[in-house]
């Protein structure tokens, strides 16, 4: 036979000889520039300027020294004065109001500067360096992604994968439980499968990830660089540790924190990081002297310091075990390493008394000393949440003025920070005292490895990066400073730097964070600062320079207008409640949802918002004769509500901040069956937080009701989550098991009537109800 082209006219290339050559190289990815090295940014949460031994400090934090002693200390490294704030302007080489993170993502509010929405015209240092042949991986606290889209169904494209990250694990709220956490592999939820009894805690968890990524990392793509970035839980509450770290300072802090303050400048001015003319700040008014508490309160707060250095030595000694890792891959000195420590100054969202619940104070009640001290030897495990009180928060900070929140003093926003770069920083163990800000690390990562400034990521033209590089000073101790001015602002606390001079003004103050009264932003007292004859803010000069003041002023007003810092407000726990924020509501104009049985792990502005209203929970299971295990749950055991059944018998736990807990308890066990298991919830009304009166109904008929006091007003938890047939995390209630208390028989569905709850049919006599409170 005779071969016919397939198509007249053309060769029939099936029969043709293999003309693939085969010698040419396979098409591959971008290559970094030659030489550029690794790049690693570690950042510790809510840690002050004089808390690490490395600037002086109490806590013993030897990866910290050991770094600085291979590499550069610097001495006026500023942050903004909040959480995701920072990380936003970290990632982005932008002020924070530029990219739209005026507050944490949890606050956010419409206006351009405060909405939490980065724009594709700020890429971060992630989508920079993976799209010029870097393999990239977040580890830790994310923080930066509109908690609305922190939910199974999304989007995902302000994730740390769509932000440029290869891989992710960590969370993405604000904080975490340490014992008990919630974490993300990527975009999909993932546990432990350990538990604390059991040896686990998330910062050791973070870092094994970390070690486990960068060993694969190597051995895989070897030619490629890596850009690991490890945002630790750590130091922020809760201060979750084990007791032996904490026991190793028993008996340290127990002349208090003006004591602390003296050393630690003592301790700075030797070590070269404060000049010797630098003085301690004023102490902040509303404060308590150390000499002013009574026994039991020093005490109480003595085991809260010993609580917050054992848990930051013991977050600083798994870093050490990345370090370490990095040196036996034969990387270390190819590696730019810079180690932030902190985000903001150190909180003082304790309180003048600290807490056990942190979320207590967060909704304006002070926690009750008594009770702390009876329970002291639990402080740092899984049954307290705690926070320091804001007297260690000010000793953090020394020699600074004020603590994190507070943007126009430097004990918010002067932290330090080391680098070290084996074969790129020739200093060993030396100090820079050039003043730089958070949003020059992304220009330093840029000339360090090589890059230009991006025209444009995925298309989008750039907006410019408002960082100034700080790789001049590697080489230079003496070289001038290259960033002049620089604004500050946070909840209404704003200053400007500029030519060694500041000028500033505190509006709020960072315990009180539910409405303060009125306090109209024209009230607001400026100060101001030559801070080159006055290192730490101790000397108020605006009476001497009115002029200098006002010029000062009007520069804020023009760095405000530029960079979306107007409006200001001044709100805080109530910003966290989006309804009140104006923020986008999942769930707006929706009276009615209905999940099945296995929704799970959605976070507070994935959930049903019940806070402040009357709402119906109906839960279509099936039970047999001894059937256990929660219903539904949101939040844990400092802060939340569950409905469950043990042996039959229905329950509803209501725990306010971790403080009060009522159950509502019914008399008798379901039948075996189906059933409508109803929680009605009616709202006394009034301001945020009030009572309610709670009747539990089965198939219509009321088997127990009682009344809760107080409800939970702004939000529940920043770490827990709502979930259908299991309560993840820590237990609403102590009734059942923390983890392993999933629901024996079936659920078909539950829904939330949020509208139109119509009257309950009443209870058969009062004494059917079984009230505790805890």
């Amino acid at each position: 036979m005779t071969s016919v082209p397939l198509t007249p006219g053309r060769p029939d290339r099936t029969r043709l000889p293999l003309d693939v050559d085969t010698a040419a190289r396979p098409i591959g990815p971008v290559t970094a520039v030659q030489g550029a090295p690794n790049v690693v940014v570690v950042l510790v949460d809510d840690m002050g300027f004089g808390a690490s031994t490395a600037y002086g400090g109490p806590c013993e934090m030897p990866t910290a020294q050991r770094l600085a002693g291979e590499g550069l200390r610097y001495s006026r490294f500023h942050v903004t004065a909040l959480c995701s704030p920072t990380r936003q302007a970290l990632m982005t080489g932008r002020n924070h109001h530029s990219v739209a993170m005026g507050v944490t993502s949890e606050m956010s509010t419409p206006e351009p500067g405060y909405h939490g929405y980065r724009p594709a015209s700020a890429a971060t240092i992630a989508q920079v360096l993976g799209g010029n042949g870097y393999c990239t991986a977040a580890f830790g606290k994310w923080h930066q992604t509109p908690p609305v889209e922190v939910s199974p169904a999304g989007p995902f494209t302000r994730w740390p994968m769509g932000e440029g990250f290869d891989f992710f694990y960590g969370f993405m709220g604000a904080e975490m439980n340490h014992w008990y956490p919630q974490l993300y592999q990527g975009r999909h939820p993932v546990e432990p499968d350990r538990l604390p009894e059991d040896g686990y805690h998330l910062s050791e968890d973070l870092l094994d990830h970390a070690i486990d990524w960068v060993e694969s990392q190597r051995a895989i793509t070897p030619d490629r660089p890596f850009f690991t970035y490890l945002a630790l839980g750590a130091t922020h509450a809760p201060f979750h540790v084990a007791p032996e770290w904490r026991e190793k300072y028993a008996g340290r802090f127990d002349d208090g924190w003006d004591a602390q303050r003296e050393r630690t400048l003592a301790r700075q001015k030797e070590l070269g990081i404060v000049p010797e003319s630098a003085e301690l700040a004023p102490w902040a008014e509303g404060v308590p002297r150390w000499e002013d508490l009574d026994e039991t309160e020093r005490r109480v707060a003595a085991r809260f310091m010993e609580t917050y250095a054992g848990f930051a030595e013991h977050a600083d000694v798994q870093v050490g075990r990345f370090v370490d890792a990095l040196e036996e891959l034969g990387v270390l000195d190819d590696t730019l390493f810079l180690y932030l420590l902190g985000d903001n100054g150190a909180s003082g969202e304790g309180g003048p008394r600290g807490t056990f619940r942190e979320h207590l104070v967060g909704h304006g009640f002070q926690d009750d000393t008594a009770d702390m001290a009876a329970r002291l030897d639990e402080l740092g495990s899984a049954t307290t949440y705690p926070i320091y009180p804001v007297g260690w928060a000010l000793a953090m900070n020394t020699p600074y003025p004020w603590t994190k929140q507070v943007a126009s003093h430097l004990g918010g926003v002067r932290d330090g920070m080391i680098v070290r770069w084996g074969n790129g920083i020739a200093g060993r163990g030396e100090v820079r005292h050039q003043w730089h800000h958070v949003i020059d690390v992304l220009p330093t990562i840029l000339e360090a490895t090589g890059l230009p400034e991006p025209v444009t990521v995925g298309g989008v033209a750039q907006q410019p990066i408002e960082g100034t590089s700080m790789l001049y000073t590697f080489a230079d101790a003496a070289a001038p400073d290259r960033r002049t001015t620089q604004y500050f602002e946070m909840v209404g606390n704003r200053g400007i730097y500029q030519d060694g001079w500041a000028a500033v003004t505190r509006h709020g103050t960072p315990w009180e964070m539910v409405d303060a009264g009125d306090r109209p932003f024209e009230r607001d007292v400026w100060e101001l600062y030559d801070l080159e004859s006055d290192w730490s803010q101790a000397r108020d000069v605006a009476a001497q320079h009115p002029e200098r003041l006002r010029a000062l002023q009007e520069v804020f007003l023009r760095e405000a207008e530029r960079h979306q810092v107007l409006p200001l407000d001044d709100r805080v726990t109530e910003r966290e409640n989006p309804e009140v924020a104006g923020r986008l509501d999942l769930h707006h104009g929706r009276s009615t949802l209905t999940f099945g049985p296995r929704v799970g792990r959605l976070s507070e502005e994935a959930a049903p918002n019940v806070k402040n209203r009357s709402h119906l929970v109906t839960a279509d299971l099936e039970v047999q004769t001894g059937t256990s295990g929660v219903v539904a749950a949101q939040g844990g055991r400092f802060g939340g509500w569950s409905l469950y059944v043990v042996g039959g018998v229905p329950h509803y736990a209501y725990n306010f901040a971790g403080r009060d807990l009522t159950t509502v308890r019914a008399t008798e066990p379901m039948e075996p069956g189906r059933h409508d298991l109803v929680v009605r919830f009616a709202y006394d009304g009034g301001p945020p937080g009030g009572g309610a009166e709670v009747t539990l109904e089965v198939d219509g008929t009321a088997v127990a009701s009682g009344h809760v006091p107080v409800t939970t007003a702004y939000y529940f938890s920043f770490d827990e989550t709502f979930n259908v047939g299991v309560d993840r995390g820590t237990p609403v209630t102590d009734d059942y098991r923390p983890v392993r208390n999933r629901f024996e028989g079936l659920i078909h569905r539950v829904r939330f009537d949020l509208a139109d709850v119509v009257e309950s049919r009443g209870v058969e006599g009062r004494d059917r109800a079984v009230m505790v409170h805890q």
